[in-house]
């Protein structure tokens, strides 16, 4: 177990295993705390993401990814902060490390806060759910508001014009009762010739209001059944746009009604994260220089030395090569033998150009 968090802190376990028992302790809880930080990496992302795809296997395979890439991060970032004999330089080494301790410290703690204040986000949530439930209700009946207020003044017009007439054919039913009774109209009693014209008008008005009844009761029922379908239209639409409203819990919407809640608590519990995830960084900065670290330095000082020495030792061959070159060929320019030489090679070089020139200008010319 000891050796699994030394690896974990990705300190040299070649120097580590000269040095004392106390040094291999102390990196021990350094890869321990960095262990534990992507475990607690891992799960909060599963459970993040289970939120987005609803599937263990999906969640959990993206959390392992992100679980591993927090540890590598944390390792190298543990791994590359090296002490020095001044604090000052340590710390503006931990500072870059710090900035993205902190943000890894957000993205972690936020998934655990959502998981934490489950129930208290479940209510928000709820509270959101049926506000946008009534909204959407009022936003529906807006949209058929207008064409159902259209039917209904249609119907209300055609209920009157049947009113109307019923009173016209009341009046006129009266009109021809008083008169045979004789207290209207002549003040005759009996039914003579002015009654029988009064019932005439009377039976007229009579057929007039039955068929007006047919007609507008046949009118009614067929906007009715157009209010009905505008009815089933409006019912369909709240409820296809229903399932969008109950399925309102995502990540973005938890993140939101979490943000909703009071601050102090997801604050201290971001400090919490912060806190463990920084450690590993604050300890390499607070504690001394130990023995693994006074190795490590010896043995980067020598590698150092070794490669400028190296380095020095290829440019000082680098230049005794180019010296004795730059005397050869001095040398061999003095040589007459070596003039001779390249002179006939270019007299043939320049006298064969100059018969393919020849050729050339004499294939041109025919």
């Amino acid at each position: 177990m000891q050796s699994f968090f030394i690896f974990c802190s990705g300190a040299d376990t070649t120097i580590l295993d000269q040095s004392s028992e106390g040094e291999r302790t102390k990196y021990a809880g350094i890869g321990a705390t960095v262990f534990f930080t992507a475990l607690m990496a891992f799960f909060a992302a599963s459970y993040a993401l289970y939120t987005v795809f609803d599937s263990y296997w999906i969640a959990g395979a993206f959390g392992f990814v992100w679980g591993l890439l927090i540890f590598n991060l944390d390792r190298y970032i543990v791994s590359t902060l090296k002490k020095s004999d001044k604090k000052i330089n340590e710390i503006w080494q931990a500072t870059p490390r710090i900035i993205l301790a902190i943000i890894i410290a957000v993205v972690i703690s936020k998934p655990l806060e959502l998981k934490i204040f489950e129930k208290e986000i479940d209510r928000v949530l709820l509270e959101e759910k049926n506000q946008m439930t009534l909204e959407n209700q009022e936003q529906v009946a807006q949209l058929y508001a207008v064409e159902e207020s259209a039917f209904a003044k249609a119907i209300q017009d055609l209920k009157t014009e049947i009113t109307t007439k019923e009173v016209e054919v009341n009046a006129l039913y009266n009109n021809y009762i008083t008169e045979a009774e004789g207290t209207s109209g002549t003040n005759k009693l009996g039914k003579g010739p002015v009654y029988k014209e009064k019932r005439e008008k009377h039976d007229a008005a009579l057929s007039e209001l039955t068929a007006l009844k047919e007609k507008n009761t046949e009118k009614i029922a067929s906007i009715e059944s157009q209010i009905a379908a505008l009815q089933q239209n409006e019912a369909t639409q709240l409820a296809e746009s229903q399932p969008i409203i109950d399925n309102f819990d995502g990540l973005m919407a938890r993140i939101e009604a979490l943000n909703k809640l009071p601050f102090l608590t997801s604050f201290f519990i971001f400090l919490l994260f912060l806190a463990v995830e920084t450690s590993p960084i604050i300890a390499k900065v607070l504690a001394p220089r130990g023995e693994y670290d006074l190795k490590l330095a010896e043995r980067e000082e020598l590698v150092k030395s070794w490669v400028t020495q190296q380095k020095q030792q290829q440019d000082v061959l680098v230049q005794t090569d180019k010296e004795l070159n730059n005397r050869v060929y001095a040398d061999i320019a003095e040589e007459d033998a070596l003039y001779a030489y390249k002179k006939k090679m270019a007299r043939e070089l320049m006298q064969q150009q100059a018969d393919a020139f020849y050729k050339k200008q004499k294939g041109i010319l025919g």
